[in-house]
């Protein structure tokens, strides 16, 4: 499916039509390049045209293509949103990531960063027990999977692996829950990136999997691809099982596994 993905990205050249203040033209439907991806995505199910309900908002012109925040944040209650994927279009491996939500996680506020290549409309997919929404926007920015790491090589590759946990107060909440900030200490090469001392391709090697825990409860996993941001960070707003930890679980594309045990006592 992945090399799919990223042919059909390749070969499709056109963008959605733009207007002269930005708009973009029924950007979730007649984008020729989702055209191309779309039985790749979701098969031969059908999407709704009812409004999602997960709803997902990113920069209009993001300050940095490879670090750009992406919030999904669930505008209907009552619904039962299973999965979510994140849909790049004109990225080279267009999927960004799917991420599978426990109830803990009702309703879904949650923000991670991806690399953006080029001008692109940027939608999510709620699968949910009555079907298939789609909701998105476009996103004006440019080489983000070919941007040079920030950390030197050596330097990524000895801190890889390393968790950090910050735990927001109910207080800076919409609703009574409390918000957890994970980062993740790794270089996700996109394959896109040069050395900047050889000027070689760095292969790809970056996040794949990862799942967040809370005591023996699953919060969300993540399956991942190229275009999520170099040391990954995500927030969200969970529901509190008393458990006074959060686990993290992570693979990445050479096979190493990370585990940390992440106290819920550090506050933000």
């Amino acid at each position: 499916m992945a090399r799919t993905l990223v042919l059909a990205g390749a070969l499709a050249l056109l963008n959605a039509p733009a207007f002269a203040d930005g708009t973009v033209e029924n950007p979730l439907t007649e984008s020729a390049t989702w055209q191309s991806l779309e039985f790749d995505v979701i098969g031969d199910r059908a999407l709704s045209d009812a409004d999602s309900p997960l709803a997902l908002d990113a920069p209009y012109r993001a300050n940095d293509a490879a670090t750009v925040p992406i919030i999904l944040r669930q505008v209907d209650p009552s619904a039962r949103i299973e999965k979510a994927t994140i849909v790049i279009d004109e990225n080279p491996a267009p999927v960004a990531a799917e991420l599978t939500f426990a109830e803990a996680m009702a309703p879904i506020d949650f923000e991670l960063r991806v690399r953006v290549n080029q001008y692109s409309n940027v939608r999510v997919i709620a699968d949910t027990p009555d079907g298939l929404f789609m909701s998105g926007r476009f996103v004006k920015a440019s080489g983000g999977c070919s941007a040079p790491a920030r950390r030197d090589p050596q330097v990524a590759l000895a801190n890889m692996g390393q968790m950090k946990l910050r735990v927001f107060g109910e207080a800076q909440m919409s609703t009574p829950r409390p918000e957890a900030q994970i980062m993740l200490r790794h270089p996700n090469y996109s394959g896109l990136q040069r050395d900047q001392i050889t000027q070689l391709f760095i292969p790809a090697h970056f996040i794949d999997h990862l799942e967040v825990w809370q005591g023996d409860d699953r919060l969300f996993t993540m399956e991942g691809g190229i275009s999520i941001s170099e040391n990954p960070v995500f927030r969200f707003a969970y529901d509190d099982n008393g458990a006074p930890t959060l686990t993290v679980r992570a693979t990445n594309t050479d096979g190493n596994r990370f585990e940390q045990v992440l106290s819920e006592d550090v506050q933000g």
